[in-house]
């Protein structure tokens, strides 16, 4: 069976997926355009069609209302949409990061094309970075999607990698997540994309904070099998035979996961912990959960089934209630934000502040520079 990746590049060790051609480090955006199989164009066509007639080969019409899309390179044929369908270029997604890694400090890590054209994606790492006692490594990513047959808006979204096992998983504060959508039916503007955003340290700090919470939740056998079963199988209620219960091979794989088959389950964090429960899910999600083929997985990692079941899993470490607590507090989360803005205010960087030849000062106090810290005269941001 033929792959869905049409082909992708990366950077680094070999990303999660295990897809695509390794290229060094600090490539210009032309060259990963190249290598990431997206230099071509998305063109237009009218809809046509022969109708039957008196004559032997039918008679030609059109069809206003729609338009075909189509490959430049290879003329092949990508989707059928309305005339109000804005499109977006492989060429826009590479775009938008080239002014966070030339004046920013994000590094592109990943970038290529899904289903033969239909989606494509690029994928950047900010330079925050936290760790969760000392050993569990987390890394914070932008990710920048888009397709062209209708099933995906053009989404920019922050995510988190975790470095022992590549799992992902979207930023999300207080329960909302971080991603801007744009639909079809608007132009994309990367600009007012990245205002948007507003991807600050502070998001990031409040992120991790919460994640740091359920490193340090301990979690027993009755409040795991309660929480996997509601996440993987819907169930209302536990069960005491989870064998009756729909998706039943997906929650006995997630358990084992969970139990020391996933990659860094042992560590404190993950032990026993509400961390490790997130992760065994995500792991699933992105390594592990039944596809036809890596392409397919990772697919629905990003985009499908599997990112909206990441998502449950982390909004139930919130709202599912364990020994009458949810996993995270509240109360501690605010008292914790009013500290960080202490925290900001005795550490802020003076925007003017440059260093030799022009290049940025010291703007790395808080382990990397956002899209909303971008110096002035170069923002991508719109910001005058």
């Amino acid at each position: 069976m033929a792959h869905l990746l049409e082909q992708m590049a990366y950077v680094g060790d070999t990303p999660w997926h295990g897809l695509g051609q390794q290229l060094t480090r600090q490539q210009p955006l032309e060259v990963w355009q190249q290598q990431a199989g997206m230099n071509w164009h998305i063109e237009e066509a009218p809809v046509r069609f022969i109708a039957e007639g008196a004559s032997h080969l039918g008679s030609i019409h059109s069809f206003p209302e729609q338009k075909v899309l189509y490959r430049s390179d290879n003329k092949a044929p990508l989707s059928v949409v309305s005339q109000r369908y804005k499109v977006v270029q492989p060429e826009e997604i590479l775009e938008f990061y080239r002014d966070l890694t030339e004046y920013a400090g994000y590094e592109l890590e990943t970038a290529g094309v899904l289903k033969g054209g239909r989606k494509f994606w690029a994928l950047a790492r900010s330079g925050l970075s936290t760790s969760l006692k000392g050993q569990d490594e987390v890394n914070d990513y932008l990710l920048l999607a888009t397709s062209c047959d209708g099933t995906l808006a053009t989404m920019a979204t922050p995510t988190t990698v975790r470095v022992v096992c590549n799992n992902t998983l979207q930023i999300a504060v207080e329960g909302t997540s971080q991603a801007v959508k744009v639909p079809h039916r608007s132009e994309f503007d990367p600009r007012a994309v990245k205002r948007q955003l507003g991807i600050s340290v502070s998001q990031w700090n409040d992120f991790m904070y919460r994640m740091k919470a359920l490193s340090e939740r301990r979690i027993d056998h009755r409040e795991a099998q309660q929480y996997l079963q509601s996440v993987i199988c819907g169930a209302e209620k536990p069960m005491g035979d989870p064998s009756k219960l729909p998706n039943y091979r997906a929650l006995n794989k997630v358990q084992k996961l969970y139990h020391g088959e996933g990659r860094g389950s042992h560590l404190v964090t993950a032990k026993d912990t509400a961390w490790g429960l997130l992760n065994a899910v995500t792991e699933y999600v992105d390594h592990e959960k039944r596809a036809r083929s890596n392409d397919t997985r990772m697919d629905s990692a990003w985009f499908g089934q599997g990112a909206q079941l990441k998502q449950e899993a982390l909004d139930g470490t919130d709202a599912r209630p364990l020994k009458g607590r949810a996993f995270c507090c509240g109360t501690n989360m605010t008292r914790y934000r009013h500290d960080l803005r202490i925290q900001h205010r005795r550490n802020r960087v003076d925007p003017t502040d440059r260093g030799p030849a022009g290049q940025a000062g010291p703007l790395r106090r808080h382990g990397g520079l956002c899209p909303g810290q971008i110096l002035p005269g170069r923002s991508p941001l719109g910001a005058p």
